[in-house]
């Protein structure tokens, strides 16, 4: 499918397993020049030999230093900024208001909220400089060439494109910061945050940079299966799709084909949107 990205500059968090890693698979068969971030380097090198042409780069979003640097390496390899932003890193917990400690807390609120506003913080003046000039915020350094495309694309772009496209940032909620869930009342505040934080940014950003959100329901990744595995045998993964109306829960390509939608040129006057892809679940009320 064709997404317009051809050429772009896509930095992606949580960028090595379940939705970030598909979200890169999509990327790269549009064209584009594809980083994720990530801190096991050992999924990184999965990634990498899974899909070549992929960038990894080890960083923990909760540090805005390794946010900076990943930004930097990114906009120094890519064409010189950063097109696209997705912010796939997240954590769960599933634990009741009696349950929960200070500590999970605060990693919940670090990974989905801080992290999510870090990694804005540290793209933002690679993906606003580009906007305004058309031109590379940065050069890639000597004797270090920009991350090769696909083959057969040039990697240019027009004014025009830039234009019409511009820059785009997706963060990734949860269905849960839209409607809440049972057991897990900090998560659904740290994914509420999110929601909220793309509102408030679509705005700050306007007009140079687009700022968008996905919220997913249950999806089968690797995160899921660490909550199923925790839950046993409370409830199975038949369990949850039986909530949805579609009577399923969603595979990580039909999250990322929406995510590539949404960073597409062609949906240039969107911004400040919450998009759920839940299988109907929100549509219930």
């Amino acid at each position: 499918m064709d997404y317009g990205c051809r050429g772009k500059t896509v930095l992606i968090s949580g960028g090595t397993s379940g939705i970030g890693l598909a979200s890169a698979q999509s990327f790269l068969r549009d064209g584009g020049r594809v980083f994720v971030m990530g801190r096991d380097p050992k999924r990184g090198r999965a990634a990498q030999e899974e899909f070549p042409g992929l960038y990894y780069l080890q960083g923990d979003v909760t540090s805005f230093e390794q946010c900076a640097a990943a930004a930097k390496y990114t906009a120094e390899h890519g064409n010189g900024r950063i097109d696209i932003l997705v912010n796939s890193a997240g954590v769960y917990l599933e634990q009741s208001l009696a349950e929960w400690t200070e500590a999970d807390y605060t990693r919940l609120m670090d990974v989905n909220v801080k992290g999510t506003l870090l990694m804005i913080r540290a793209c933002e003046p690679y993906m606003r400089h580009a906007k305004a000039t058309g031109e590379p915020a940065v050069e890639a350094p000597a004797g270090k060439p920009a991350a090769p495309l696909l083959p057969g694309l040039s990697g240019r772009e027009s004014g025009a494109d830039r234009a019409e496209g511009g820059c785009c940032i997706v963060n990734i909620a949860s269905d849960a910061g839209i409607g809440g869930n049972y057991g897990c009342p900090v998560y659904c505040a740290s994914k509420g945050a999110v929601v909220a934080l793309t509102k408030a940014l679509a705005l700050d950003l306007a007009p140079s940079v687009r700022v968008n959100c996905v919220c997913p329901g249950d999806v089968d990744t690797p995160l899921l299966a660490e909550q199923l595995a925790a839950a046993e045998p409370r409830y199975t993964k038949e369990d949850m799709g039986r909530a949805y109306p579609l009577e399923r829960i969603a595979a990580a390509r039909e999250v990322a084909h929406v995510i590539c939608s949404v960073a597409s040129p062609a949906n240039s006057f969107m911004t400040g949107a919450i998009i759920p892809v839940d299988g109907g679940l929100t549509a219930r009320g």
